[in-house]
């Protein structure tokens, strides 16, 4: 036992070096793939198929395949074009598509579980399709998403171990790394997992208890 624990003693400054960049892909991906959602959302709901179509073909395209291919589209298949990326841009490109677009579902919902009588009642004090959606829409909508927004933020942490097919030094690739050199996979892949879970179990716990206190005033 005091061999494992000196091992991951040793192994812990690299794996959290790599846990540390995980979280940044995560998290700056969340940032700007929420948004987009929310804006693909939008489009979805438009009334104009010129805004509709496209945004249904990137939703479509970035739910259906899975993220190892958009991973491997990004940083593959985009020089053949003449585009090269870093592997970091393209982790976060790739995760960012597959954020707006699983995003996009879920906001829409919270929009749509606004009650229709919500709009007739803005429109009757004289409010713009802008300020309905400003003041009316987006306040009672989108507090609904935040606990499967979280959710899936939980999933989206947990899918960037996939970032380590494209040589990005994350965890998953600092965990390759050192179990290549020491043959010790075992207990490596055991701290790993540990790592993951440190953030993941909290979080879950976290998004279960907002879940239901959202769910007593809704």
């Amino acid at each position: 036992m005091m061999e494992i624990l000196d091992f991951w003693h040793r192994s812990l400054p690299q794996l959290l070096q790599g846990f540390g960049l995980s979280l940044q892909v995560t998290g700056l991906s969340l940032l700007l793939g929420i948004p987009l959602g929310l804006l693909l959302a939008l489009a979805l709901q438009a009334g104009r198929a010129a805004l509709r179509w496209p945004a249904l073909l990137i939703v479509e395209i970035g739910r259906g395949a899975s993220i190892l291919v958009l991973l491997q589209f990004v940083y593959f298949g985009l020089p053949t074009t003449g585009l090269t990326l870093t592997s970091f841009a393209s982790v976060v490109v790739a995760f960012t598509w597959c954020t707006a677009a699983y995003t996009s579902e879920i906001i829409r919902a919270g929009l749509e579980s606004v009650a229709h009588g919500q709009r007739e009642a803005g429109e009757v004090l004289g409010l713009g399709p802008v300020e309905i959606l400003r003041f009316v829409i987006l306040p009672q909508g989108l507090p609904v998403c935040v606990p499967a927004l979280l959710g899936f933020s939980i999933l989206m942490l947990q899918a960037s171990s996939l970032a380590f097919v494209v040589a990005l030094p994350e965890l998953m690739s600092k965990a390759q790394l050192i179990g290549s050199n020491t043959f010790r996979y075992m207990p490596l892949f055991t701290l790993t997992a540990l790592l993951y879970a440190a953030v993941c179990i909290p979080a879950t716990i976290l998004v279960g208890r907002l879940e239901r206190r959202l769910s007593r005033h809704i």
